[in-house]
């Protein structure tokens, strides 16, 4: 069998909190573990879309509105449907594993290197549609 939900992988969340939003997948267990006997992946996503901006806004508000709140999460295999798109991540694979999930502290630390990626791959104009909420 082929391994769709690679590390890079764009998907979407389908049940839960989060279903309906996009995340990328950082780490990929097929087989489980102790803690989660199931398929699942370690994925970081977008909590809240930045807002539109427009020519006629100031530098303040542009700033306040390209804000990126992401969220991690180790999320089963059956709740994550893939997309054909791709992110390339390369500060952020070795950042989250599961071991992150056990203290607040390195959560909160990795959720903050998390925001300040993702909103500087935003600013670079490049996978706009990863940060685009669905329309459905």
């Amino acid at each position: 069998m082929v391994k769709i939900l690679k590390p890079g992988k764009v998907a979407l969340i389908t049940r839960g909190r989060y279903a309906g939003k996009k995340a990328v997948v950082l780490q990929n267990v097929d087989h489980g573990n102790k803690a989660h006997p199931f398929g699942h992946a370690v994925v970081a996503g977008v909590e809240r879309y930045p807002l539109k901006v427009t020519r006629s806004m100031g530098a303040k508000r542009v700033a306040k509105r390209s804000k990126v709140k992401p969220f991690i999460k180790v999320i089963n295999y059956n709740h994550l449907m893939p997309t054909r798109y791709a992110l390339e991540l390369e500060n952020l694979k070795g950042l989250v594993s599961e071991e992150t999930f056990k203290e607040p502290s390195q959560r909160e630390d990795a959720k903050k290197t998390v925001k300040k990626t993702f909103e500087e791959k935003y600013q670079s104009g490049k996978s706009a549609w990863f940060f685009t909420p669905l329309r459905f």
